[in-house]
């Protein structure tokens, strides 16, 4: 068996996609404060570190021009004025560098990396991330121009400083400002909660007068209580509700009436079963009463049971769930066997039942309800069988289309017809046409109405014979039901 869906909290899944995002975007946020410290961090230190190189690089212009002096003694001048001018401290250790133009170490630290995109003879101070004795430093570097004679020359001077201040620094800035954030983002989450629960009240004191409402009370919700977002569904709901009234009022009004209709009956059996109890009880029974009121008796007893067989046959109607058992069947052949089934109640009335339409062997296919459908014909059979007078005659015919459209079943009669006022009428649970004695339920066109609708069918009446002087003296009813022929 498939494992059934479990049920989804509407609040949940909006906190989830509120939440969601907030909960990805902190990481996020967290590695580009990161970054962002790292740059502001670097920015104090830089410029200090390119005024250090720029006062430096004075000195080494000085150097440059003394020609005679002798390289050691240059590289003693140089080392005493980095040492004046870079006094490291507690933190950090200081390189500095400074290659001739062929490369070769004039002063400083010869192990300081060289620049990769070679010699750039600028004014302009660079900086770069490079790495002395496995220990990472902030780079300055910038590359003199010398012009000493009359070939020019080019000087590398480098400054080199590790980055614990650095390091420290971002390490502050990050603490300020993700610290807050630890702080902020549970509030932000508690909030969120808030809001979110404060939003959907609505929905559950709408939840709750529904909740106290009595089973009885389908009156619609009013719509000025509930949110606009919420309207939609409370109008749908308030459409059921009235749809709902609409059908229980219905099913009690044909309740009512089939009540009204099974008293009649079943007050004839008691009436006739207390006489036939009086006259035996008096010791004067005559056979001739006795079996009058048995007759009674047997005639109440097959109205009643004709009766519940028309509610039963109504309720089968009325069940939607029946149109997926749909499947195809012959209308022609269930035509003919309900003409047959009604051959001897004919000749009871001496009236002339037949049928016209595809033989033995010819059919007329439909996709239907077979107990529904033969329930619709014997209906319209047995209605015009009721309705006609002795003497007439009531035909049932079908009527394949051409063109392969519908499927069309007519049954005519000779009776007295149907007014066109009452047409609408006659559809109607316990309708009985005005002027006729006939003994009935009034059930039987309200089935027939109910089966034509299941099956997307369209019932009709007509007048069976024009109003003229010449034809018949009754214009008899001619009922039309016309079945769309649809793939099975």
């Amino acid at each position: 068996m498939p494992s059934l869906r479990e049920q989804r909290s509407l609040f949940g899944e909006i906190l989830d996609w509120m939440l969601a995002p907030l909960l990805l975007l902190w990481p996020m946020s967290v590695a580009l404060t990161w970054l962002v410290a790292q740059s502001i961090a670097n920015r104090p230190y830089d410029r200090e570190l390119a005024d250090s190189l720029r006062a430096l690089s004075k000195q080494v212009a000085v150097a440059s021009v003394q020609r005679d002096v002798p390289v050691t003694t240059t590289r003693s001048l140089l080392e005493h004025a980095a040492t004046q001018l870079l006094r490291p401290d507690d933190d950090d250790e200081i390189f500095f560098q400074v290659l001739g133009n062929k490369g070769e170490l004039v002063a400083g630290d010869a192990d300081l990396p060289v620049p990769v995109e070679g010699v750039v003879p600028s004014l302009e101070v660079r900086f770069r991330d490079d790495v002395i004795r496995e220990t990472p430093v902030r780079v300055a570097y910038v590359w003199l121009a010398l012009n000493a004679g009359e070939a020019p020359e080019s000087s590398l001077l480098q400054l080199a400083e590790t980055l614990d201040k650095r390091s420290r620094l971002a390490t502050e800035i990050i603490k300020g400002v993700i610290l807050p954030q630890f702080v902020i983002l549970p509030l932000a989450v508690l909030l969120v909660w808030f809001a979110l629960a404060r939003g959907i009240q609505p929905l559950s004191e709408l939840q709750q007068r529904i909740r106290r409402r009595e089973s009885t009370d389908l009156s619609p919700i009013a719509e000025r209580d509930v949110p606009e977002e919420v309207a939609p569904l409370v109008r749908a709901i308030n459409d059921l509700l009235a749809r709902l009234d609409q059908s229980i009022g219905t099913q009690r009004h044909f309740l009512a009436d089939a009540a009204h209709q099974l008293k009649t009956p079943l007050a004839g059996l008691r009436t006739q079963a207390e006489l036939a109890e009086r006259e035996i009880d008096s010791g004067h029974g005559d056979p001739q009463t006795m079996k009058h009121s048995l007759r009674q008796i047997a005639l109440s007893s097959q109205r009643a049971a004709h009766m519940v067989n028309q509610l039963l046959a109504m309720a089968r109607a009325e069940d939607k769930e029946q149109a997926l058992a749909c499947r195809p069947l012959d209308l022609a052949e269930i035509t003919r066997e309900t003409v047959r089934d009604f051959v001897p109640r004919a000749m009871e009335k001496r009236i002339d039942l037949g049928y016209e339409g595809p033989s033995d062997g010819d059919t007329a296919p439909l996709n239907g309800l077979p107990v529904l459908v033969r329930e619709l014909v014997r209906n319209l059979v047995d209605n015009a069988l009721q309705y006609t007078p002795s003497g007439g005659s009531v035909t049932a015919r079908v009527m394949p289309d051409p063109f392969g459209q519908v499927l069309v079943l007519q049954v005519e009669d000779t009776g007295p017809g149907i007014p066109p006022a009452e047409r609408e009428l006659i559809f109607r649970p316990f309708y009985r046409a005005l002027g006729t004695n006939v003994d009935g339920s009034g059930l039987g066109l309200a089935i027939v109405q109910e089966i034509a609708q299941q099956h997307d069918a369209e019932v009709t009446v007509t007048d069976a014979h024009p109003r003229t002087g010449a034809g018949p003296s009754l214009p008899g009813a001619l009922f039309t039901v016309r079945f769309p022929l649809r793939p099975g």
